[in-house]
């Protein structure tokens, strides 16, 4: 008899129980907090307290240029389209996989939603194919990985090959200028809905959504059950293939739009659009919780990650310094931040 959906934390290899989402672990006899729940309240406090003191230091290095309106509203927009690609990659990661094509299926997505062809159908058009291609980009990596017996690694290696090369093929080196003026308006301050760029809004809008299917859905509970014991989660009835096929659909779903909110923000598409957008997702994802080994993550945790990264691009820029520098910093950080993921987990063994 197949048996529902598990939901308790996997304690180890060998005990079969499996974990439902880490934002609501399950509490200990008694009523007292468990300490896994507080441990990522801790993190959650201690990002919050990263990005209050990137925002101070840029407060006092360039106070009137960081400080002001238009560049908070910048960082916003800029984080918004990486924070779609990260919410994507985050489910991911929590189901024990990785997706490094995210960035290449933003550019293919971006580039095939800019082509004449496709501009002559308006605004409609152009946000359907995005999405329709990341969808379908998303679908081969699922695929290949869920009934293909595919690693992870090498399909979405080879997926960021493809996709690369198409978008490179479509384009033929050349920047598509897009001429849709309702797109472009979405862009413009005279659509900010009280002060905030549409762009941010439907960040804010993914987050949610992300936040709420990861914590409140069964399809959450599977992917956390299927990240933390694979085998056990099969044995509870929990088909495994078919959850990675849906997470890899929503990691390229994420990314369609994540190519329409870069073609508001560009006016373009162009075969280097998403460049990194694969580091930076995972970069963010890690420092934000998440275990690359997988069974645990957090969508906030994710989003306050690229929050900071997108702060620290904005500052050393306002600053003036090399990018080199900046990517160092960027490197430093996630260093950190797994050293810290395994001093947590070691001190959950002991």
């Amino acid at each position: 008899m197949t048996q529902p959906a598990p939901s308790a934390q996997h304690n180890g290899p060998d005990k079969g129980t499996l974990a439902g989402p880490s934002d609501a672990p399950p509490r200990k006899p008694g009523g007292g907090t468990p300490a896994l729940g507080l441990r990522l309240d801790v993190r959650i406090l201690s990002l919050l307290g990263v990005l209050a003191a990137l925002v101070l230091v840029g407060g006092i290095t360039e106070p009137d240029a960081f400080l002001d309106t238009g560049n908070l509203q910048l960082i916003l927009t800029q984080a918004s389209v990486i924070g779609v690609v990260t919410v994507g990659m985050t489910f991911v990661i929590i189901s024990g996989g990785i997706d490094l094509s995210v960035g290449a299926m933003v550019a293919l997505a971006s580039v095939w939603a800019t082509t004449l062809a496709t501009q002559e159908y308006g605004f409609a058009g152009i946000a359907f194919t995005a999405v329709i291609v990341g969808l379908a980009a998303g679908l081969v990596n699922g695929v290949l990985i869920a009934y293909g017996g595919m690693v992870p690694f090498i399909a979405t290696l080879a997926m960021l090959a493809s996709a690369r090369g198409l978008a490179l093929q479509i384009t033929d080196g050349k920047t598509q200028i897009v001429t849709v003026d309702s797109v472009l308006d979405l862009g413009l301050p005279d659509s900010y809905i009280l002060g905030i760029p549409p762009l941010v809004i439907m960040f804010a809008v993914v987050t949610a959504v992300g936040w709420l299917i990861l914590n409140r859905t069964t399809f959450g509970r599977r992917t956390v059950a299927v990240g933390g014991n694979a085998e056990a989660a099969r044995l509870a009835g929990i088909d495994v293939r078919r959850q990675h096929l849906y997470l890899y659909l929503l990691s390229g779903l994420c990314c369609g739009i994540a190519a329409f909110m870069l073609i508001v923000l560009a006016g373009s598409g162009q075969n280097t659009n998403g460049n990194l957008y694969e580091l930076d997702a995972i970069a963010a994802a890690i420092i934000g919780g998440t275990l690359l080994s997988g069974g645990r993550g957090t969508i906030v945790g994710s989003v306050l990650g690229v929050l900071i990264f997108t702060t620290i691009t904005n500052i050393f820029a306002l600053n003036n310094l090399q990018s080199d520098v900046q990517q160092i910093a960027k490197g430093a950080i996630i260093v950190a931040a797994v050293l810290v993921q395994r001093r947590t987990m070691r001190g959950r063994e002991t």
